[in-house]
């Protein structure tokens, strides 16, 4: 079978760059399903077979290498599993996490604290391979460069892009200085050759405006810019109440607040794949004794199953709501993943708002900006954009996990 069938042309150069020997650290970065990881597993499969021909050189019976990734389950899930779906590879692992492959000890280590420093301090690597690079706690990482010490050794990254001020784009892939030994490859989602056509193009439409888009189709290091919700247009996403369409699934998101307002939000789901905000109570100054009034008109209205997704911050506030027999639970509050579900919608067209039922909602949208710094919205006067956040993150995780099942062909 040609190359040609396996790689696309992006993997190919990915590949042939393993021929030379004028680099350290390689970093394939870019778009999501770009095939960056497809390639870099096989990359690391190639590297252990030369490091197995090196240490016989050295007369060295069993070289260490380094597998590195964000947690234990993204390691399983990104490399190590698809690599046994690939190539039909049975990992055996000691007490310690490592596994032998073609001769070579190869340790894991979780990039995601600083806890990682434990598994790889004070040995001598002729190599690693770290998924998710730009996730990696920074002190973790240099401790994975500093042990890559053996003769010959490289390390290989593949990664997302994150702010362009992050230490990986800044120290190391914007780096030209040809003694550092980096080299760098850039993907977009058109670099997948292997990708079916409607997937790009639903994938290109459905993506949010502005930074979502540049870094998960561009492939680029960008900060937000101005508003977060780019897509939101009022003059078609504020409806009526008597619009809204009947047999709908309605869960709420919870933000306490005292100083600054509290928020319970009301969202429903059609089975168009549309939600709306049916209801957003919004006070300041106000006890739990008051947001447990306003819970138990929403069970009134909407049944007592309804689930509740609320800020983790008050567990005191949490365990009050469960007592008082609210379906409640701490919300996930992944910022930025939370915030792409909310802008996937409003991209889509499928995100509106009962107009009677709004507050401050619309304040507060046109005040959610970027943080140019930090890469995530600023925190201020955010507290129907939390709780909305809360809802439909959560509930739609939920749903996914019950019913999505990720095809081969999306692997990357």
């Amino acid at each position: 079978m040609a190359v040609k069938e396996l790689y696309t042309p992006k993997q190919v150069q990915v590949l042939r760059t393993l021929k030379r020997k004028d680099w350290r650290l390689l970093i394939n970065y870019g778009a999501v399903r770009s095939g960056k990881t497809v390639v870099d597993n096989d990359v690391f499969l190639f590297e252990l077979r030369r490091v197995r021909k090196l240490a016989d050189e050295l007369d060295i019976a069993e070289p260490m290498y380094i597998l590195a990734g964000y947690s234990s389950k993204s390691l399983q899930n990104n490399v190590l599993q698809e690599l046994s779906n690939k190539y039909d590879i049975e990992f055996k692992f000691d007490k310690h996490n490592s596994f032998t492959l073609f001769g070579v000890k190869v340790v894991q280590t979780f990039t995601g604290s600083i806890a990682g420093l434990g598994a790889i301090r004070g040995m001598t690597s002729f190599g690693a391979y770290v998924n998710e690079a730009s996730l990696a706690n920074e002190e973790v990482f240099n401790e994975i460069l500093n042990r890559c010490s053996a003769k010959d050794a490289r390390i290989v990254c593949d990664t997302n892009p994150d702010v362009p001020t992050h230490y990986l784009k800044k120290d190391y892939i914007d780096n030209k200085d040809g003694q550092a030994g980096v080299i760098s490859y850039h993907f977009t989602i058109d670099d997948n050759t292997f990708l079916p056509r409607d997937y790009v193009m639903h994938m290109k439409a459905g993506t949010p405006s502005g930074m979502f888009y540049d870094r998960s189709i561009l492939g680029l290091w960008v900060s937000g810019d101005g508003m977060v919700y780019k897509d939101f247009n009022k003059d078609t996403m504020i409806i009526p109440r008597a619009k809204l369409p009947d047999d709908l699934t309605y869960y709420a998101g919870v933000d306490w607040g005292y100083e600054h307002k509290g928020t319970i939000v009301v969202m429903a789901d059609d089975k168009q794949g549309n939600t709306y905000l049916v209801e957003e109570h919004t006070k300041q100054y106000e006890e739990i004794d008051y947001w447990i009034r306003v819970a138990k008109g929403v069970q009134e209205r909407y049944g007592k199953r309804t689930l509740m997704y609320a800020d983790s911050a008050r567990p005191e506030y949490v365990s009050r709501f469960k007592r008082e027999g609210f379906n409640c639970f701490n919300a996930k509050k992944n910022r930025l993943s939370g915030v792409e579900s909310v802008a996937k919608l409003m991209k889509q067209g499928s995100f509106f708002v009962v107009q009677e039922a709004i507050e401050s909602f619309l304040d507060e949208i046109y005040q959610y900006v970027w943080d140019e710094k930090t890469g995530e919205p600023i925190k201020l006067n955010d507290d129907v954009m939390d709780a909305m956040r809360y809802a439909i993150y959560n509930m739609h995780e939920r749903i996914k996990a019950k019913t999505v099942k990720k095809p081969t062909w999306l692997r990357g």
